[in-house]
């Protein structure tokens, strides 16, 4: 009963590290461990965090775009005309 506990357990937590991982958290972990060994200049520093601050913004704007276009193609399905034959094929 226990070997199927720890089974069960164990595949249970595969998917939650692998959204940890790919989470904007476990994202920041990694880019801390990566830069932990090296110490860069305060310049490429700033320009480092302005180029990750960008690329949040990026992914985040992509998303609201993702999103806005699926509520686009909802709203024009709404409109469309009721009466109008949908083509079979």
């Amino acid at each position: 009963m226990w070997l199927l506990a720890v089974i069960l357990i164990v595949a249970l937590l595969i998917p939650v590290a692998a959204i940890l991982v790919d989470s904007p958290l476990g994202r920041s972990v990694a880019r801390r461990m990566e830069g932990s060994g090296e110490n860069p200049a305060p310049e490429l520093r700033d320009v480092q965090k302005k180029v990750e601050l960008l690329e949040s913004e990026i992914e985040d704007l992509s998303r609201s775009v993702s999103g806005m276009r699926e509520e686009l193609q909802f709203m024009q399905r709404l409109l469309e005309d009721p009466h109008r034959k949908k083509p079979t094929t």
